[in-house]
């Protein structure tokens, strides 16, 4: 679903070059999942990466496609779509604030069973609604929340 009438917030973009960091951690025999739409443009950055990809305007929460889910859910949803993702029980990459680790709902959720790519630098997003589509860096640190994508180690500096 599109969140961009929800709220404003939630409108950020993750860059290219952000999915291209983590391309190598992406199985390419399985059919991708980017549930969470914005501006569309994730179909062409996974496209070009080779990657078969899902990608609608649709409800997240009515839906369920492909055999990974990868995206950057909508922050003030987050809650709700963990926990559709535990019942939905498929891999996925999700980028999420670092403090996500010390919610107590998080915890309940996945303890144990989540393993993290944390990037070198802090990970860009241009807003939707910017005229220049300039690289925002937030003033907290995001990490690639992984499930069930069997990673070498549980964390992973990138």
């Amino acid at each position: 679903m599109s969140f961009t009438n929800d709220n404003v917030s939630d409108n950020y973009i993750t860059n290219k070059n952000e999915w291209l960091r983590i391309k190598d951690f992406i199985p390419k025999d399985k059919q991708i999942w980017c549930p969470f739409y914005c501006d569309g443009s994730m179909v062409g950055t996974f496209k070009e990466m080779g990657f078969d990809i899902i990608h609608k305007d649709e409800d997240f929460f009515d839906h369920n496609h492909g055999d990974i889910i990868i995206d950057n859910p909508p922050f003030s949803k987050k809650k709700e779509v963990l926990i559709r993702l535990k019942e939905l029980d498929k891999p996925f990459i999700l980028i999420s604030p670092s403090m996500m680790l010390s919610y107590k709902y998080f915890q309940e959720l996945f303890k144990n069973q989540i393993q993290i790519l944390i990037p070198e630098k802090r990970i860009k997003f241009s807003h939707l609604d910017a005229q220049d589509k300039k690289n925002y860096t937030p003033p907290f640190a995001s990490f690639y929340f992984c499930y069930k994508m069997n990673l070498e180690r549980d964390i992973t500096y990138i």
